[in-house]
């Protein structure tokens, strides 16, 4: 497997994994068509794609991750939003998605940043260091899964606030 950088022509492919990746998904309602292909999408087309990651198996994208800009309470720089993170149905459960995570913290590491935050599963994501923090929020999402991994002492305090792609009022 190889992680790489998004290049110019991975547009589509990129929104035909998280599309696939989120299609079933038991975060979605009964029926309801999966947005995070569209997050991406509207990340990219606003330049505020920080970080973009896929990943290839035997030369093939099967995995992709996005980082993108976070305000973190009255913090308004230094913070990533990680997500969304998705790998081809065919794919899930041999460590893709473990493997983009891991890369995209490195990256983030070495750009300077404070630290990630996210909305997910913590069983997945404390493996990676993420955890619960009692000063962090996302307004409408319950404490369990608003995570968070600070590179520093500094520690996020407050209500994230993703990028309009994200659909939240900011």
């Amino acid at each position: 497997m190889k992680i790489r950088h998004e290049n110019s022509t991975d547009k589509n492919v990129i929104s035909e994994i998280e599309y696939a990746a989120f299609k079933n998904h038991p975060q979605h309602e009964s029926g309801a068509e999966p947005v995070e292909h569209q997050i991406v999408e509207r990340l990219r087309d606003a330049g505020d794609l920080t970080l973009s990651l896929v990943a290839e198996f035997d030369g093939l994208p099967v995995g992709h991750i996005a980082l993108s800009p976070a305000v973190v309470g009255e913090d308004l720089d230094g913070w990533f939003l990680l997500g969304p993170v998705g790998v081809v149905p065919s794919r899930q459960g041999r460590g893709i998605g473990s493997a983009l995570v891991r890369a995209a913290l490195d990256c983030m590491r070495e750009q300077g940043a404070a630290g990630v935050v996210l909305v997910g599963e913590s069983g997945f994501y404390r493996r990676f260091g993420f955890k619960c923090l009692p000063t962090l929020s996302y307004p409408g999402v319950p404490e369990q899964y608003v995570l968070a991994l600070p590179f520093g002492d500094r520690l996020p305090c407050g209500d994230i606030k993703a990028h309009e792609a994200f659909g939240q009022d900011v």
